[in-house]
This record gives structure tokens, C-alpha cells and sequence, in this order.
């Protein structure tokens, strides 16, 4: 049973530990984050996340850790394995220590990690989405889903794209009104090659998404959609009706 739908960033500046004490530009979106994530954890302690892999290979493990981003932070996936040894040397892509770091934050007790390569196909996205619906509506008790990715990367004169593009600011706003408006189709619909040239991460995450809730009456609500760094950050909620 589809308890709700969550889309996150996919950005280390969200663990304070990392952002450090200064980092007054960016408590907007990780309170929005936070808030959201507790928000979930209210419709469901189970998570199921689902994240892009930072290569080709789809596998992830259940624990990781920050250090490759600064501060050793150790995440988990499972409330269980917290303070014990993390056996799986596979570790965690950065989507995942978000999603394990948030479920520590909201006081969820464990997320299933559904791992999307960066290169997969609308085609690929929708079947893993069918699928994911399948597992979701087969569960008699709430299933929350977290979705974690970025926008573009050219939204700021010093954004690390390589400056502010237009194109990039009107792609953005797409993804802004589709995750704000629950629009499944306008993800579906979204462009891989546009998206890539634009560095929009969150390009299969979302189709992943967009394909579970295909068919479903959801309600969108846009917490937060802007760029402190000139990358496209956004939190939403969606909520079945």
C-alpha cells in the first residue's frame, strides 16, 4: 500500500556536518528536507528509496559512510545494523547516504534501496517502475517512497555547469511544475538527451517514480524548488487521493 511519495535532493550540503555552521544559504532546503522526511516517516517506517548509482552497476550495499565527502558520517539503511559493523563492502552511491541518512533523521526504521543507473532508458525507468508498483501495492502495510535527485546545473552565473543557460533555467521550471503538480506524464516525458546535456540527475529517478504512480490520483505539493549553488534543488510530496 503506496503510503506517499517524497522527492528529495541528492546533495551532501543537506547533512550539517558537511555543510558546516555557515552554511546559512542552504538551511532553507534542508529543513524543507528534514521536514518532508519526518512527514514520510509519519505515513510509514518501512522506505523503499529510489536513487541513482554513481556508475553503471546497479548493485549497492546496506551501509557507507560521508568521509568521501568530507566528515565520516556513517549511514545505514536499517535501524537494526546502527552501532553494529558493516559487513557489505559495497557501500552507498551519495542518493543512498541521503536516503539513510534521512531515515535516521525522521526516525524511520528502514529503507530498500531500488537503484537506477544513470543511463537508463524512459523504457527501462517505466519497467522498473511497474515493477515497483507490483511490490508496493502487494504490501499490506504503508510503503513510503523516497525519491533522491538533482535538477540542472547551469542556474547560476557560478553554477558548476559552467555558468547560467537558459535552457537550462526553462527545463528546470518543467521539472519544478511536474514534481509540484504530481504530473507523472510530464516526467515520463522528459527528454534523456535534453536532460543530460543540462545535468539533470534526477532524470531516472523520477521516471522510476512517475511510472509507479502512473494511473494513480495523487496530490503534489512543492516544498521547496530553488538553486542556492545554480543546481535545480527540490523537495515535494506527493500524496495518493
Amino acid at each position: 500500500m503506496l503510503a506517499s511519495v517524497v522527492f528529495v535532493p541528492s546533495a551532501p550540503l543537506l547533512v550539517p556536518a558537511l555543510a558546516g555552521r555557515l552554511a546559512v544559504d542552504t538551511d532553507e532546503v534542508r529543513a524543507a528536507t528534514r521536514a518532508a522526511g519526518r512527514d514520510l516517516a509519519g505515513t510509514a517506517s518501512t522506505w523503499i528509496a529510489i536513487g541513482a548509482t554513481d556508475t553503471d552497476v546497479d548493485q549497492v550495499g546496506t551501509a557507507g559512510t560521508f568521509l568521501p565527502y568530507g566528515v565520516d558520517v556513517p549511514v545505514f539503511l536499517d535501524a537494526a545494523d546502527v552501532g553494529g559493523r558493516a559487513d557489505d563492502t559495497r557501500g552507498l552511491p551519495l542518493s543512498f547516504l541521503i536516503a539513510g541518512w534521512l531515515r535516521a533523521e525522521a526516525g524511520a526504521e528502514v529503507v530498500t534501496p531500488v537503484p537506477v543507473t544513470p543511463g537508463a532508458t524512459p523504457a527501462r525507468c517505466a519497467q522498473l517502475g511497474a515493477e515497483l508498483a507490483g511490490r508496493v501495492d502487494g504490501e499490506s502495510e504503508p510503503i513510503g517512497v523516497l525519491v533522491v535527485g538533482d535538477g540542472a546545473i547551469s542556474l547560476s552565473p557560478r553554477a558548476p555547469g559552467g555558468g547560467l543557460r537558459e535552457t537550462a533555467v526553462r527545463l528546470q521550471q518543467v521539472i519544478d511544475d511536474a514534481l509540484g503538480t504530481a504530473d507523472a506524464a510530464a516526467l515520463a516525458g522528459l527528454d534523456p538527451e535534453v536532460c543530460a546535456a543540462e545535468g539533470v540527475g534526477g532524470r531516472p529517478v523520477w521516471q522510476v517514480a512517475a511510472a509507479l504512480c502512473a494511473g494513480r490520483r495523487m496530490h503534489g505539493e512543492l516544498r521547496y524548488a530553488r538553486a542556492p549553488f545554480g543546481v535545480g534543488y527540490v523537495v515535494a510530496v506527493w500524496t495518493p487521493q
